[in-house]
Order: structure tokens, then C-alpha cells, then sequence
């Protein structure tokens, strides 16, 4: 079977949920969809990167406090 790494993505394009997989699997990246659970169910399903960004805020449940990750992420909607 052929590989289909990818080392980015970019907003406005599609992908396939197999290369999204791998995009996830080797790159230190947060993917949101509106898909729910189901993102990687169907390998042949393509996805459009509607936006992109450079970080998040997370809610540290340990402390109560609220920190910015500076880790890429994108949102993925069903094509």
C-alpha cells in the first residue's frame, strides 16, 4: 500500500482522511472536524482545511489556570 505522508497542510485545499492520518501521526499538530469521532473511519472520505491556526487555550484542570499552546492547529470539515 502506498504511503501518503505529509509533512503540511494547507487552508482551501482537501485531503483524504488516510493522509490526514498520517499528517497527524507525524507532525506535533491539534485537528479539529466536524465529523466527531469518525475522522479517520473512512480512509477514501476527503476533508477541506477551512483554517489554520498557530496555537490554542487550554484549561489545565490540575490548577484552574488557562495557557496558551503554541501548537499548530487546524479545523477539517467533510467534503
Amino acid at each position: 500500500m502506498t504511503q501518503h505522508r505529509l509533512s503540511d497542510v494547507e487552508v482551501g485545499k482537501n485531503y483524504k482522511a488516510k493522509e490526514l492520518d498520517s499528517f497527524v501521526s507525524t507532525t506535533d499538530v491539534l485537528v479539529l472536524s466536524n465529523n466527531d469521532s469518525q475522522l479517520f473511519t473512512e480512509p477514501e472520505r476527503e476533508y477541506k482545511v477551512i483554517d489554520a491556526f498557530g496555537g490554542f487555550f487550554e484549561h489545565s484542570s490540575e490548577d484552574g489556570e488557562k495557557y496558551f499552546r503554541e501548537k499548530k492547529a487546524y479545523v477539517v470539515e467533510k467534503v
